[in-house]
């Protein structure tokens, strides 16, 4: 039997990277699975790509840092497929690059209102409609940096550790209720903007040794553990911090 049969799974920035790895993945476990990006054209891309295989799939377009976004998210779901079991909150950016001191107000804001208010906004609706189905299994992507500092990234860092505080609290509130909320944080992934070509060969060498593999993760790599913690296999986890980081934290 495959680990999600049945199951209807949220997750968001789903149209590239991490989430799209996971969408795929989630639909050839048998999940239904409504991707959500502030992309329209890659996110309805992706559902393309999970139809086309057989499974089924929903695109909603949202804004992460929109509050009626996320219960609209939510609302479109419960009317689709009627119930909500797992959510992935996993849209995030960089944010601004500078020292604290330099960084602009306006950066400031939109990296937490992205990172992590969008995070506590996909909480808010997504787990009383867990509670309504019986229970359910909500995954914050956090960042190896939701545990280390990384200079002239301040507000991602505070954004992130923020995360890891929020899953903590939200764990406890909501595990009589069978929500199990836990997060999971990446290492630096191979992706659009992180790779020899964007970054250079130096820069990029620099970062992979960061990691004691010597290299970056995968979108998929990622992807299989967000599986386990939204699998049955995980029934017994809730408010933990997961790194999937090659070892960077490792020190």
């Amino acid at each position: 039997m495959k680990k999600l049969e049945n199951k209807v799974a949220i997750i968001t920035g789903a149209g590239s990277g991490i989430g799209k790895a996971t969408a795929i993945l989630f639909a050839k476990e048998g999940a239904k699975v409504v991707v959500s990006d502030i992309n329209e054209v890659n996110g309805s891309k992706v559902v393309d790509e999970i139809k086309s295989s057989g499974a089924e799939a929903l695109f909603v377009k949202a804004d992460s840092s929109s509050p009626q976004d996320n219960q609209i998210l939510v609302d479109e779901t419960l009317k689709a497929f009627g119930k909500l079991d797992i959510a992935i909150n996993n849209a995030g950016i960089g944010g601004e690059i500078n020292k604290a001191g330099d960084m602009s107000i306006e950066g400031w804001k939109k990296v937490i209102d992205i990172n992590l208010s969008g995070v506590f906004y996909g909480v808010k609706y997504q787990a009383p409609a867990m509670v309504e189905n019986g229970g359910g299994s909500i995954i914050n992507i956090a960042s190896i940096l939701g545990q280390a500092g990384f200079a002239t990234s301040s507000g991602y860092v505070a954004a992130k550790h923020g995360v890891v505080g929020l899953t903590k609290s939200a764990a406890w509130e909501y595990a009589k209720d069978k929500v199990r909320i836990n997060a999971v944080g990446p290492g630096f992934i191979y992706s659009g903007m992180v790779n020899e070509e964007a970054m250079g060969k130096e820069a990029l060498t620099m970062l992979e040794n960061k990691h004691a593999f010597g290299r970056l993760g995968e979108p998929k790599e990622i992807a299989a553990m967000l599986l386990f913690l939204a699998s049955d296999d995980a029934s017994f986890i809730t408010g933990s911090y997961y790194p999937v980081d090659g070892g960077y934290l490792a020190v």
